[in-house]
């Protein structure tokens, strides 16, 4: 059984490279990165604004949009995968 994956060292690589590989390797985690600082930024914005609400519920509700936001794009991610895998997968001649 022949090994087709190169050997890597990863302890060689930067935290640059780190981030190139894994945005080629599952693209979904970067898409989950980007939405999370995008409701984070959106919560911080939206700080000044709450009106009556207390800072822990909102801090809360951030917590959940923000954690919501990276499963759904892991989750996307996931079910992308697994059609590409398994339902859509060409047949070899």
């Amino acid at each position: 059984m022949s090994n087709t994956q190169p050997i890597f060292n990863y302890n060689d690589e930067s935290q640059a490279e780190r981030l190139t590989r894994k945005s080629k390797d599952s693209p979904f985690m970067i898409i989950g990165i980007i939405g999370l600082i995008g409701v984070c930024g959106f919560g911080a914005y939206k700080y000044k604004h709450r009106g009556q609400m207390s800072t822990s519920v909102f801090l809360m509700q951030l917590r959940v949009a923000a954690q919501g936001t990276v499963v759904s794009a892991l989750t996307i991610g996931l079910a992308y995968t697994l059609a590409k895998e398994h339902l859509f997968k060409e047949k070899k001649e």
